[in-house]
């Protein structure tokens, strides 16, 4: 089933089973993807390089991963790559916060691997039409 997409994925995940596993999967289906463990990284990582989608957890090394979207999303428009936020908060208040932050999908971590599949692929498909 792996396929070559080339599209880039930025995850940006602390937590090293969880990226590892992430990481381990998307580039099993063939995509072209960089792991960061930090925010300030990830910013950096998108001021050098262009994106396809971006993953980013909801609890960052610096703190809340929604807080830190709203502040990228100044930087970088929802037009520029849609993101897909991972929490362990299944809350629909986080998910909201999430969607408001400049999120266009959410993902409840541990997640089936399947369901992250059709959820990347979703959002690439979005940001070939954004």
């Amino acid at each position: 089933m792996s396929r070559s997409t080339n599209a880039k994925i930025l995850l940006v995940e602390a937590e090293r089973v969880l990226a590892d596993l992430t990481a381990f999967r998307l580039e099993l289906l063939g995509y072209d993807l960089t792991v960061v463990s930090e925010g300030a990284q990830a910013r950096d990582y998108l001021r050098r390089s262009p994106i396809d989608l971006m993953i980013v957890d909801t609890k960052l090394p610096e703190g809340d991963g929604i807080e830190w979207l709203t502040e990228l999303r100044l930087e970088f428009k929802a037009d520029d790559f849609p993101v897909m936020m991972f929490s362990l908060d299944p809350s629909l208040e986080s998910v909201r916060r999430a969607i408001l932050a400049g999120a266009q999908d959410y993902l409840i971590t541990p997640f089936d691997p399947t369901v992250l599949e059709e959820k990347v692929q979703n959002l690439l498909m979005l940001g070939v039409t954004a």
